[in-house]
C-alpha cells in the first residue's frame, strides 16, 4: 500500500498511542501487546495556508513512504489508522463513493449533506527536544456535521494543537473562522462554534440516535481524500466492542463497520436512516474496509460533560488493573464457588477511590449489579458480550458504582466514587505548551510519553534514553499523591558552570537539598530558595549534581542568551506577576 504526506505530528499520535497499549489498562487490567498506529496528514507542502485550502489536497507532498516502519517484535499485524490528517491511496475506495444526490433509506439525501461541513486547520505541535518552542507550522483538512446549539461536532485529531480553524459549508465557497468550546482527546472528540451568523442560515442540526445493531447499513459522510467536494459512502455494521481509540491512547466503546473511512472522514457523520449512529474516526489497516465510528453514547457522554462543567472532564476509571479468573485452579484458590465469576484485583492506583476500600487480591464479581464473566466481559443486548470498562466509562465523575466483592472466602458490598485518573507520565498532551525549567544550562522537565516519542518512530522503546528504566517507568509506574510529576533532567547546555554533568542527562532528579521533589513547579521553588550557597540535586542511580547557587544565577542568563531562549521557564510555573513579565519578554 502506497502512504504519502508522513508528517512529524502524525508520527508522535501514532508512538503515543503505541506506548500507551502496552501498559495495564488502569480500568480493566489486560495488559495489552504492542500496536503500531499511522496518522498520515492531508498536509500540504506549501507555505500559504489559503492556497491549500483552495487547491484543497492537489499541493499535498508526492514521496511515497511504505506502509509501515519498522516494526517491533510484538507489534500485531493488524494496525489502525486515525483520518483527519490523512493521505493514501485506495483503489476501492472510488469505486465505492454514492453519487451525491442519491437517496438514503428514510429521507432524501441532501438534508444531510447540508449539516456537513468541511474543516480545515493550520496547527502547531511543541517540540518536546526544545519545550520553549514549537515546531513548523501544518495545515490539514477534516469533516464534521452540525448538532444542536448551533454547534459543530468533529474529532478532537482534527483540531489538535490548532491555531487557527475555518469550516466551509456544503455547496459554499466560503470558508468561516471557528472556534474550538471543548475538546476530548481521551474518546477523540470536539465541538466548534461558528459566531457568523451567514454561515447557520439554511443550516439544520442531524438528531443522534441510538447504537445500530449488527448488519445494519450505515452511510458516511464527509470529505475524503480524492477530491473536494462532499462524498457518501456505504456499509453494514459488522461489531460492537470495545476498541483501542488511536488518538486518546484509550479504550471506549466503538462501533465496527464495513464502509469505506479514508484520510478526511475524520468527524463526518456516520447516518442510519434519518440519525447519527456516530462519528467516523479510524480504520484498521492491512485490512479490507474495515472502519471505525464513535458510537452515541460516548458522543452523548462528551456532550453532557461539557454541558454540565463547561468543559471536556474526562472518562472515569476504577484506577484497578485486574485479571482474568478463567484457569479453574485460580477460581478454587481464591474460593470462589462454582457459579462465582468475576475478575482478580493485583494493583490499585493510590489516587482512586477503590483504594480506600479495595485490596490486592479482591475478586469483583459484578459491578453495578452486573454479573462480570471470568473473561472481563458482561452482557451487552441479545447474545453480544463487551468487556465491563464499557460500563465505567459511562459513569459520570462523581457517581457512585456499587461493586460486589469475594475477600477471602466472604462476599461484601462496597460503593466506590469514580473520577477521572491522570497517568504519573502523561500519555499525551496536545493543546498545551511542555513544562520546563532552566538553571544553569541544565534544563527540566516532567517526563511525558510524546517526549520519549521524539527518540523515533516505530522504536522508540528501545531507543529512548536510560532504556532500561525511563520507559519503563512510563509505563508502568503510577502516582502516590495529588500533583505529582516524575522530573528527568532532560539535557545540559553546555558551559563552563555545568561542564563534567552532561553524562548525567535524561536521569530522574529524586531531591533538591535534601528535599524529596514533587513537581516541576516544587523543584523550581526549591533552587530559587537561596537560602544556601550551594544546590545539590540527587539523581537516579544515587548520582549528584552540585552548584554555587550565585554563580549558576549568573551563568543562567548568558546560556539563555546563547541559546536565544526568551525565558527560563514555561508560563505555567510562574504567578500571574510572573506571566505578565513573561509574555511582555516574548512580545518584544
Amino acid at each position: 500500500m502506497l502512504r504519502i504526506g508522513s508528517t512529524l505530528r502524525a508520527a508522535r499520535r501514532l508512538l503515543n498511542r503505541q506506548l500507551h497499549f502496552e501498559c495495564p489498562d488502569i480500568s480493566c487490567g489486560h495488559h495489552r501487546r504492542f500496536i503500531q498506529f499511522n496518522n498520515f496528514g492531508n498536509t500540504s507542502a506549501s507555505t500559504s495556508f489559503f492556497s491549500t485550502l483552495s487547491n484543497n489536497n492537489s499541493s499535498a507532498y508526492t514521496a511515497p513512504q511504505t506502509e509501515r516502519a519498522e516494526e517491533n517484535d510484538s507489534v500485531g499485524s493488524d494496525v489502525l489508522e486515525n483520518h483527519c490528517n490523512g493521505s493514501r491511496v485506495e483503489g476501492h475506495a472510488l469505486s465505492e463513493v454514492e453519487p451525491v444526490g442519491r437517496r438514503l433509506s428514510d429521507g432524501t439525501m441532501d438534508a444531510y449533506l447540508d449539516s456537513v461541513v468541511k474543516i480545515f486547520t493550520v496547527s502547531s505541535s511543541p517540540n518536546y527536544f526544545l519545550p520553549w518552542q514549537n515546531k513548523s507550522q501544518r495545515e490539514s483538512s477534516g469533516s464534521g456535521f452540525v448538532i444542536g446549539g448551533k454547534r459543530v461536532l468533529t474529532n478532537a485529531h482534527v483540531v489538535a494543537d490548532h491555531t487557527f480553524v475555518l469550516v466551509r459549508k456544503h455547496g459554499s465557497p466560503t470558508k468561516y473562522r471557528a472556534t474550538v468550546q471543548a475538546v476530548g482527546h481521551e474518546c477523540d472528540l470536539a465541538i466548534l462554534v461558528v459566531q457568523s451568523e451567514e454561515f447557520w442560515e439554511g443550516m439544520n442540526s442531524l438528531e443522534l440516535g441510538d447504537v445500530p445493531f449488527l448488519q445494519e447499513a450505515v452511510s458516511v459522510v464527509g470529505y475524503p481524500q480524492g477530491g473536494d467536494n462532499i462524498s457518501v459512502t456505504k456499509g453494514v455494521v459488522s461489531r460492537v466492542e470495545l476498541t483501542q481509540y488511536v488518538h486518546g491512547a484509550s479504550q471506549l466503546l466503538t462501533i465496527q463497520i464495513d464502509a469505506a473511512i479514508n484520510p478526511g472522514n475524520s468527524g463526518g457523520p456516520a447516518i442510519m436512516g434519518d440519525k447519527v449512529a456516530g462519528v467516523a474516526f479510524q480504520n484498521l489497516i492491512g485490512a479490507e474496509n474495515i472502519g471505525y465510528i464513535i458510537p452515541v453514547p460516548v458522543i452523548k457522554h462528551f456532550i453532557a460533560g461539557v454541558e454540565d462543567h463547561g468543559e471536556y472532564v474526562g472518562f472515569c476509571s476504577l484506577g484497578l488493573t485486574c485479571q482474568r479468573t478463567e484457569n479453574a485452579q485460580i477460581r478454587e484458590y481464591f474460593q470462589m464457588q462454582s457459579k462465582m465469576t468475576g475478575v482478580l484485583v493485583s494493583r490499585i492506583n493510590p489516587l482512586s477511590d477503590a483504594s480506600r476500600v479495595l485490596k490486592k487480591d479482591d475478586i469483583i464479581l459484578s459491578f453495578d449489579g452486573v454479573p462480570i464473566g471470568n473473561d472481563r466481559t458482561v452482557p451487552f443486548r441479545n447474545r453480544e458480550r463487551i468487556t465491563y470498562d464499557h460500563l465505567v466509562s459511562m459513569k459520570k465523575p462523581n457517581e457512585t458504582a456499587e461493586l460486589k466483592v469475594l475477600r477471602n472466602g466472604e462476599v461484601h458490598d462496597f460503593k466506590i466514587t469514580l473520577h477521572p485518573l491522570k497517568p504519573l507520565v502523561p500519555v499525551h498532551q496536545f493543546d498545551k505548551l511542555p513544562s520546563y525549567f532552566i538553571f544553569a544550562g541544565l534544563v527540566f522537565i516532567p517526563l511525558t510519553q510524546p517526549f520519549l516519542h521524539e527518540y523515533g518512530e516505530d522504536n522508540w522503546y528501545n531507543t529512548s534514553p536510560r532504556r532500561s528504566w525511563l520507559s519503563e517507568r512510563a509505563l508502568r509506574k503510577l502516582p502516590k499523591q495529588p500533583g505529582e510529576q516524575f522530573i528527568i533532567l532532560s539535557q545540559v547546555l553546555m558551559d563552563d558552570i555545568n561542564a563534567g554533568y552532561e553524562s548525567l542527562a535524561e536521569l530522574q532528579v529524586k531531591k533538591v537539598n535534601g528535599v524529596k521533589v514533587l513537581n516541576l513547579k516544587h523543584l523550581r521553588q526549591l533552587v530559587e530558595d537561596g537560602n544556601k550557597k550551594n544546590v545539590r540535586f540527587d539523581l537516579d542511580g544515587e548520582q549528584v549534581i552540585v552548584l554555587d547557587y550565585e554563580l549558576a544565577k549568573i551563568a543562567t542568563s548568558h546560556i539563555l542568551k546563547h541559546h536565544r531562549i526568551t525565558h527560563v521557564m514555561s508560563s505555567d510555573l510562574t504567578g500571574d506577576q510572573d506571566a505578565a513579565e513573561l509574555q511582555l519578554v516574548c512580545s518584544i
